[in-house]
């Protein structure tokens, strides 16, 4: 299977995220020209996964007879020896069936993943968030890393992509992913200039009409700013960023949350959850001010992405800043 990268109309990636991507969500992204991505429990069982898969390719045909563009499409799934490996080997045999183009595997070894899908000409990208993950990685014979650095919505990292993503590029000549703080065209350029071959982004497509989460927490992310991401293990049981008015909204003192049981045990309130109720962001929610479609936000950011600095006008921006 040849993936067709000429349907991309820029390098970017919309983040697989629970809840928040939708069929619709991925269907919009797809069509607009960016890489659509979702992880493959959204569906919950695996005829439903078999459903949505079925859906995008349906939406790819129609997109390709009508001579528009259809982008990629990615599915996330989980490479962890502690989830059912049957639940696994389920939603990879669905994935094999429609061919998808698109592996994205974290946690755990995805050399299962990376074998089956090469059989049927798919490419597999692994998230990592430190070295030590990606050499590991590496060694799975992954096609492709994606680096989730700190300010990333969701389970983050911690490292500065400027000193990360570099580190990783003198190990690796695959396609590198940059996710983390990405928000618009000058993002993307930035993340391109210090290496990446594709940027991420989840929180700026959380706050978009296809989005599948609740409109209160779209609406929170413009209404929030980067310091109202708390990055901790205690809402999920490991770190992650979650935004801290959702905290506040259902009782919690973000300053003084309680530690966690054990890992993806949180000592929450009855009734209260990590994603559903406690919701996610990360630093580029500050750079969030509309709820637009999806189609909408692209065509920004690739207006933004055109007007981005050229490198050799520093000179010229600096001195403008002085006067």
């Amino acid at each position: 299977m040849s993936i067709d990268w000429s349907q991309l109309r820029l390098p970017v990636m919309q983040a697989p995220m629970l809840i928040c991507s939708s069929l619709e969500l991925v269907i919009a992204s797809c069509r607009a020209g960016i890489i659509g991505a979702f992880p493959s429990g959204n569906p919950r069982a695996p005829e439903n996964l078999d459903a949505w898969l079925g859906a995008i390719r349906d939406a790819e045909a129609e997109s390709l007879d009508r001579g528009e563009r259809f982008a990629p499409f990615c599915v996330n799934l989980l490479a962890s020896n502690a989830i059912d490996q049957q639940v696994r080997a389920e939603r990879l045999e669905t994935c094999r069936k429609a061919r998808v183009p698109l592996i994205l595997t974290n946690l755990g070894d995805p050399k299962a993943e990376v074998e089956a899908a090469h059989e049927w000409g798919g490419t597999v990208f692994h998230d990592v968030t430190t070295m030590r993950f990606a050499e590991k990685a590496i060694a799975s014979g992954v096609d492709g890393l994606m680096l989730v650095g700190g300010g990333a919505g969701g389970h983050a990292g911690t490292l500065n992509p400027f000193a990360f993503l570099p580190q990783v590029r003198r190990i690796f000549d695959g396609t590198i992913m940059l996710a983390g703080g990405i928000a618009d065209g000058n993002g993307i350029a930035a993340a391109l200039a210090l290496g990446a071959d594709i940027v991420v982004m989840g929180t700026r497509f959380i706050a978009t009409r296809e989005s599948g989460t609740f409109d209160p927490h779209k609406q929170m992310l413009v209404d929030s700013r980067s310091e109202d991401v708390l990055y901790t293990d205690a809402i999920a049981g490991m770190a992650a960023s979650f935004l801290r008015p959702s905290m506040i909204e259902h009782g919690l003192d973000p300053d003084n949350l309680p530690p966690p049981k054990g890992m993806h045990r949180p000592d929450l309130p009855t009734g209260v959850k990590a994603w559903k109720n406690i919701w996610s962001g990360g630093h580029s929610t500050g750079l969030i001010d509309d709820i637009p479609s999806v189609a909408e936000l692209v065509d920004r950011l690739d207006a933004e992405f055109i007007g981005a600095r050229n490198p050799g006008d520093w000179r010229a921006a600096l001195l403008r800043s002085l006067t």
